[in-house]
């Protein structure tokens, strides 16, 4: 007859008489200076015919682009989001007449500097057609300050529990279990710190307005961890 194979053994999420548990939560809430900042940007054209619309909008895009690119290593990040032309009908009339064509450009920029920042603002909110929103502050996804959040809600477990042992007369003896909760950001992702500008639309170009005043939005770093610890018996 086969020997009976030994049947696995479940660990316990409690401890012993003679290695107690300690079960504590670990959190760190931070702040830090953004490292980035994002501003929307809509460009728009309307013409009575697409060809008149696809060309006033190509030409204030290209403007938009080469004012952007002008600000070189400040600017960390431009991007083209969605593109629109839309036919806008005749409210009147049986038939479908196409009164006028609506464009749109969407793009993204991200400034490193924010010396230029006001500047660069401004610039844009004076373009013709143009709307500008922002800025959105950031930290970088790969940014230390997430690391020193996650250490020190490791190191403020670690003090919590030596604290609950000390409370029995006990002391910590080895880590069981580290188990990462969240750690993250806790700015919105598009919180809203400036509202969309308007540039001043047909006819003369205005003077230059001067650069908006930017303070810098600083970013809630958060991060929790659970930690399980055996501790020697306490000395009830």
């Amino acid at each position: 007859m086969d020997q009976a194979s030994p049947q696995p053994t479940t660990a316990l999420p409690y401890g012993t008489p003679e290695a107690p548990r300690v079960a504590v939560r670990g959190e760190a809430r931070l702040e830090f200076d953004p490292e980035i900042a994002r501003l929307g940007i809509t460009v728009s054209a309307r013409g009575s015919d697409r060809r008149t619309a696809l060309e006033d909008l190509t030409r204030r895009n290209g403007q938009v682009i080469q004012l952007v690119k002008s600000y070189g290593p400040a600017v960390e990040k431009l991007e083209t989001g969605a593109f629109a032309i839309t036919p806008q009908l005749t409210a009147k009339g049986r038939h479908e007449r196409v009164h006028a064509y609506h464009g749109r450009v969407h793009l993204s920029v991200t400034i490193a500097d924010f010396t230029a920042l006001g500047e660069l603002t401004t610039r844009l909110a004076d373009l013709e057609l143009t709307q500008v929103n922002g800025p959105w502050w950031a930290l970088r996804p790969d940014s230390p300050a997430h690391g020193e959040a996650r250490r020190q809600a490791v190191r403020e477990a670690v003090q919590r529990a030596r604290e609950y042992a000390g409370a029995l007369g006990a002391r910590l003896v080895a880590l069981v279990e580290l188990a990462d909760l969240d750690a993250e950001s806790a700015e919105q992702p598009y919180p809203v710190a400036f509202g969309g500008a308007r540039s001043a639309g047909y006819g003369a170009a205005p003077q230059t307005a001067p650069a908006l005043d930017l303070e810098p939005q600083r970013q809630t770093v958060y991060a929790q961890v659970n930690a399980r610890f055996t501790m020697s018996p306490p000395q009830l």
